[in-house]
């Protein structure tokens, strides 16, 4: 949001973005725009002219906790092991994404406009966070050359879409995360 806004347009945003994370976090990624607004006390139009879609919207809810999942890749970066340290930034991610309703939606890249370099602001942020672990282990020989960033992304949101209505979710999306990462191949046995 541009400074130059007005001081009630500023007011404006902040709470009808308060109010988004509330209903983000009770309807996920679905949260109803104009409840959205009528909690907020003010027309859908103003909601809509400061996100004008719902990924806008999302990706402002979701934003602080991805710039947490971006300095977590930071404090991952300096720990001996390349592949525990993407992994466990992974691990992270795939925590927030089960827990934080409509995280997934605003990494996922559908419905974004064709030719944009990022489609989604969020997954830019991650991909740019990611990169260093990735490229790290793949350079020590521990990750496929070939595998991105948004491969990964890609693969978590499509596991926390698949699991968010188990009884389960986080243990669910746990297990089919960890059977990716080990492939379908029986492991050596020692």
């Amino acid at each position: 949001m541009p400074d130059r806004q007005r001081a009630d347009a500023r007011r404006n945003y902040a709470r009808i973005l308060a109010v988004a994370e509330e209903e983000v976090a009770t309807h996920g990624a679905g949260a109803s725009l104009e409840q959205i607004a009528r909690v907020a006390g003010m027309g859908s139009a103003t909601v809509r002219r400061h996100f004008p879609t719902r990924r806008t919207l999302l990706e402002a809810v979701s934003h602080q906790r991805v710039e947490s999942l971006c300095a977590r890749a930071n404090e991952f970066a300096g720990e001996g092991d390349s592949r525990v340290a993407l992994l466990s930034w992974l691990d992270d991610v795939l925590a927030y994404c089960v827990t934080a309703r409509g995280l997934t939606a605003a990494l996922s890249y559908d419905g974004a406009e064709p030719g944009s370099v990022h489609e989604s602001t969020c997954s830019a942020m991650m991909e740019k966070a990611g990169d260093p672990l990735l490229r790290r282990a793949v350079r020590e020989g521990v990750v496929a050359e070939g595998v991105t960033v948004a491969d990964l992304i890609a693969l978590i949101v499509g596991i926390v879409l698949a699991t968010e209505h188990h009884p389960d979710p986080a243990a669910r999306a746990e297990r089919l995360f960890r059977l990716a990462v080990a492939g379908l191949s029986p492991q050596p046995r020692t």
